[in-house]
């Protein structure tokens, strides 16, 4: 079996899908499975520092970079064009990350043409909210390009039980669920905040609510500022971290909102967070909170719960399995909802404290790349071996996954 891997981005500064890419291709390799992985290096304003048009190795896995004009997250590369229209026929199935961008279509366009079977992982870009953002553009391309090519997909991967119902409802009936997966390993050793406070020194002796993940309008960092102005006046203590890059030009609106809440000189932007010093940050924080309107499956909130911090997390995140098994607060995208959840953490530490014990042995428990990547096998050799999808889907519920 020789897979074929294609993103638009690995850049840190587009958020998780970089990191659940990167670290998915990896554990198929891990398997034993030839998976190559090709993408640009577009990197928000900037580009990545890396090696172009050859191949890289890397850990059972191999990746080439390709050079590209991007605006935003519209991504165009001749190059890599080029390199799809001579090479695609190498492999015996594709699989594709993210949708509603030009090099993922036609890269589906050439499946087709060639019959070679190809899989998507839409990222959460089919939820209700990212359909309605800048909807008019989406709905155009949807209804020329998108919709034929994920009709003709093999499957179409959901990463949360929530988006392949919504996936579902839209007509797609070869949809399955395969959520995203940590590498333990990571968060066996909690990191100490040392690095942290002494990168960002206004922050210690401060209760640190951290909120993790890109300025973005979907992040719902409009309902988090007067959420967390309301904690701010019960809990002056409280301090708020948003740790994340700013990839769209959206910090400058991102700090109005504390701006007119009256809660700026209690808030600090780190910025992109990474490697030691993101783990510090997690390490530091008392609670994790996550605003969004609309997620695919949160890389993010994973870290937060696997750390063993309460979170306050919004359905738009896509977790139900959490409020089920009692782990997080999953409150309705709305701010007072979200800012009595903080508050009730803060006045309750002990409860707080044992729903992030909770969280932390949940996550270890059910969501591990290992895991993930053998239920995303199955469907690989299910669809060379011209079975239906159903069956794998079924045989999926069958062994409780969370679907």
């Amino acid at each position: 079996m020789k897979i074929l891997t294609i993103a638009p981005y690995l850049g840190s500064t587009y958020g998780g899908i970089s990191k659940i890419v990167t670290e998915l291709v990896q554990t198929i390799g891990n398997f034993g499975i030839t998976v190559d992985l090709v993408v640009t290096h577009a990197n928000g304003f900037n580009n990545l520092d890396v090696p172009l048009h050859v191949w890289i190795p890397e850990k059972n896995y191999r990746v080439q970079y390709f050079s590209c004009w991007y605006h935003n997250d519209l991504i165009i590369s001749s190059s890599l064009s080029n390199w799809l229209f001579h090479h695609v026929t190498d492999y015996n199935l594709v699989h594709t990350h993210t949708i509603f961008a030009p090099l993922i279509s036609l890269t589906h366009w050439l499946c087709q043409f060639h019959q070679i079977p190809y899989i998507v992982t839409p990222h959460g870009m089919l939820e209700p909210w990212a359909l309605s953002y800048k909807a008019w553009k989406k709905h155009l391309y949807y209804t020329l390009i998108e919709k034929q090519a994920l009709q003709r997909a093999s499957a179409i991967q959901g990463t949360a039980s929530s988006e392949v119902d919504h996936i579902m409802s839209l007509g797609f009936k070869h949809t399955i669920n395969i959520p995203n997966g940590l590498n333990l390993k990571e968060f066996e050793v909690l990191t100490e905040p040392r690095i942290f406070y002494q990168n960002f020194p206004n922050t210690k002796n401060k209760v640190l609510i951290l909120f993790l993940g890109r300025i973005d309008p979907k992040k719902g960092l409009d309902l988090l500022a007067p959420a967390f102005a309301k904690v701010h006046s019960q809990f002056p203590q409280s301090h708020l971290v948003i740790a994340g890059p700013d990839s769209i030009g959206f910090l400058s609106t991102a700090k109005s909102y504390f701006a007119r809440a009256g809660c700026f000189d209690a808030v600090t932007f780190t910025g992109m967070l990474s490697g030691k010093l993101k783990y510090a940050a997690l390490a530091a924080a008392s609670l994790y909170v996550a605003p969004s309107y609309s997620e695919g499956f949160s890389m993010s909130v994973l870290e937060g719960m696997a750390s063993g911090l309460p979170c306050v997390i919004t359905n738009g995140c896509n977790f139900p399995e959490a409020a089920g098994a009692q782990v997080a607060h999953v409150v309705n995208i709305d701010a007072n909802a979200i800012a009595s959840a903080l508050s009730h953490c803060l006045g309750n530490s002990q409860e707080a404290k044992e729903m992030g014990d909770r969280a932390r042995k949940f996550i270890f428990q059910n969501y591990t790349w290992e895991q993930a990547v053998q239920k995303l096998l199955e469907v690989y050799q299910t669809i060379l071996k011209n079975k239906e999808i159903n069956k794998i889907r079924q045989a999926i519920i069958n062994k409780k996954s969370f679907e």
